[in-house]
Parts: structure tokens; sequence; C-alpha cells
């Protein structure tokens, strides 16, 4: 059953701007892990933490840093979570997030999906 989706886009330039505005904001938003990638990535990747967050309803007090992106062993995109963004999940009883993310003609966008049982 789904339990909740989400969507957002990004605008890239408009993104660009803002990490080079505030070059912390990067460490803010990423993980270690992510934080290597190129900014098309990253401006992907916020898009997906964003769309998360509408498809659980709010953000249940969860850091940006518990909302990972990680690919699974086909590359695939997957979050992995912790912290109180894992426990939004359990507490709203969902068992799988389907993510999917684009980039391309000057925007990232994302969609989640929330699944969970009746």
């Amino acid at each position: 059953m789904i339990k909740g989706i989400g969507v957002d886009v990004v605008d890239l330039a408009r993104f660009t701007r803002q990490v080079e505005r505030t070059p912390r904001l990067v460490s803010r938003l990423f993980t270690e892990t992510e934080r290597g990638l190129p900014i098309h990535s990253l401006a992907a990747r916020f898009a997906a933490k964003e769309a998360l967050i509408k498809a659980l309803g709010d953000s249940a007090g969860a850091t940006w840093q518990e909302m990972e992106i990680v690919n699974d062993p086909h590359g695939n995109p997957e979050f992995k979570l912790s912290g109180a963004a894992l426990a939004a999940l359990t507490d709203r009883g969902i068992s799988r997030v389907h993510v999917t993310m684009t980039h391309d003609a000057g925007v990232a966008c994302a969609f989640v999906v929330a699944e969970g049982e009746l």
C-alpha cells in the first residue's frame, strides 16, 4: 500500500549559486560520502531528500545527514536512513521507500514513493 508520495524539482543554476554563496551548505545537507559528487548530482540528491520529507508529510525532526542517498549494487539510488528519519518511517508503518532522480535541461528532479502494509 502506498503511504506517501513526494516530488521535488531543483533549478541547477540557483542551487549552484547557493552553494557558491554558502559553501558550508554542502556539509550541512550532504553526508561525507555524498559531498564528492558533481553539483548536478548533489542537486538531485537534495531534491530526493525534499521529496522524502513530502512523502512522509513532514521532516519529523530528521536532519539532512540522516537521509543519505547511496547506490545499490546495480547503481540504482536508494535511501540509507538513520536516526529520526528512520524512526519516522517506522512510526508511519513504512517498510520500503522507492526513489528516482534525474537531471537535465537545467533542473534536477526526484520522485519518492513510501510503501507499507495496511
